[in-house]
Parts: structure tokens; sequence; C-alpha cells
């Protein structure tokens, strides 16, 4: 069996957006399978007790001018369109839950990628419940099946299990990848998870 990636992520990071992009490549290099799963950072972490944006930066790492930068030279390295969202009004929290509804609806990978072309290309503003059924719509799902799936509780308990699950596999950030046991952190540990999954022995 293809080994499987869990891919963690939030629909507000760039950084997510980026390592997004280069999941079908790596996947077609690798043999791995990606298993997509959202969540919001912000449970993340609450749940952690630990947030690295609740202060004052703790480096220039977390400076937004600097993080933008990043992004936008990550996004020429990969040839992909990128443009930050400065003006975009959204929800995280409610997003996490509109792609784990499309999760439950078998569309979470095609979803979220239009989510996040949504939010990091075309600017889409706000990126509301309204608009999210639209996207919703283009990735194939029924309009009125994904909305009442956005509105039901077991959602709400997917998504907070999700994060439940990142906790207790060590995951601190978004994007994270996990290989078995083994956490890769960042959009930069791509080359990293790909080396790893290139050189297991088969079935480690």
């Amino acid at each position: 069996m293809p080994p499987a990636v869990d891919f963690f992520y939030g629909l507000g990071s760039r950084y997510s957006y980026l390592a997004s992009t280069q999941l079908e490549r790596l996947a077609a290099e690798t043999g791995c399978r990606v298993r997509w799963r959202p969540l919001f950072s912000g449970d993340l972490f609450a749940a952690r007790g630990r947030d690295p944006f609740a202060a004052a930066p703790a480096s220039g790492q977390y400076d937004p001018a600097w993080r933008r930068r990043d992004a936008e030279r990550w996004a020429v390295y990969y040839g992909v369109p990128y443009r930050e969202p400065d003006n975009v009004r959204v929800d995280p929290r409610r997003l996490a839950l509109a792609c784990t509804a499309a999760a439950r609806l078998g569309a979470v990978e095609s979803f979220s990628r239009c989510l996040f072309h949504a939010l990091f290309v075309d600017g889409i503003s706000p990126l509301d419940d309204d608009a999210c059924v639209t996207l919703a719509q283009d990735a194939g799902l029924d309009p009125v099946v994904f909305r009442h799936a956005l509105e039901q509780p077991e959602t709400a308990a997917a998504l907070m299990a999700t994060v439940e699950e990142a906790v207790a596999r060590g995951v601190f950030g978004v994007p994270s990848f996990v290989l078995r046991d083994e956490v890769f952190f960042g959009n930069d540990r791509l080359v990293l998870l790909r080396h790893a999954l290139l050189t297991a022995r088969p079935g480690s």
C-alpha cells in the first residue's frame, strides 16, 4: 500500500496554500497518498496552550511584512500565482468548517483548492457561507447538500476531532505533514518529506 501523508493545513495560511500547490508533484514522484486534514490554527494553538502570534513577534519570521515577501519568493520559486489577501474578509475557522463539510461529502481536496485559489489568487471577498456554497458547486458538490452539511453539528465535531488528533500526533502549526509518527512542519520542509518518502524501506 502506498505510504500515507496527512496534510494538516489552515485555509488562512499562506504557507498552507503554497504547500498545497506542490502535493500533486509530491504524490507523482514518491507514490504517496496525501490525506487533506483541514483545521483552524487558532483552535490548534488553544488546544496546545501556546500561540506564537498572541504577543509581539518573537522573531523576524513572524513579522507580517517579512512573511509576505517570503511567500512571494516561494510563489516565484514554485511558479504559481500568489496574491497577498490584504483586504479579504474571512473567518478562518468557518472556512475550516466548510472544508470539513466537503470532506464529509468526499470532496475535501477539490473544495480546498477552490478556497485557496479564491483567497490567495482571486482575492474574493467576503469569503462567507454564500461564497463557499458557490465554490462547493464549482468543486462538483450539490449546493443544497453542502449547505446542510456545513450546518450539521457532526461537521463541527469532526473539525474539533481533527484538531485533537493533530495535537496527539505532535502537530504544532500549519502546514504540517505527518508520515507515520514523524512530523514535517512548514512548506519549506517538503524537501525533507520527499526525501523521507523516497528513502523509506518497504513496509517500514
